[in-house]
């Protein structure tokens, strides 16, 4: 008599990997595509929650703070955000108000070079 071991045969193994590949092919480039978004997103809602700080600062002092660490200092932030594309809190840019007795930080733009999804620079969000 003749028995037959079970198993899967070379035939089926590569069937069943050729389809996987062909998944896996279609489903990394959404991930990197939404984990760039999300990083994106992430440094828009940094900036916008640090300008609202800095104008919460200039409503209580009348002046904007020297240093963006003044407001950590100052209990406005508990800690400086970082810039998501970069993965640092020192690459932001400081931008003066007009007026140099009005203190040291007016508003605050990314340091990050490069593009964003949407063709603008990442400096100009």
């Amino acid at each position: 008599m003749f028995h037959r071991i079970k198993g899967f045969t070379l035939i089926e193994l590569l069937v069943v990997m050729a389809i996987i590949v062909l998944l896996l092919s279609l489903a990394v480039p959404r991930y990197f595509h939404s984990v760039d978004n999300s990083r994106e997103t992430i440094l828009r809602e940094n900036l916008s929650l640090t300008r609202q700080t800095l104008d919460k600062y200039y409503g209580d002092n009348g002046v904007y703070p020297d240093t963006l660490d003044m407001l950590v200092s100052k209990k406005y932030l508990r800690n400086l955000p970082q810039d998501p594309i970069t993965g640092s809190d020192t690459t932001w840019i400081i931008v003066p108000p007009d007026e140099a007795e009005k203190g040291g930080v007016f508003d605050i733009k990314s340091g990050a070079p490069g593009k964003a999804r949407d063709g603008r620079d990442y400096k100009d969000f």
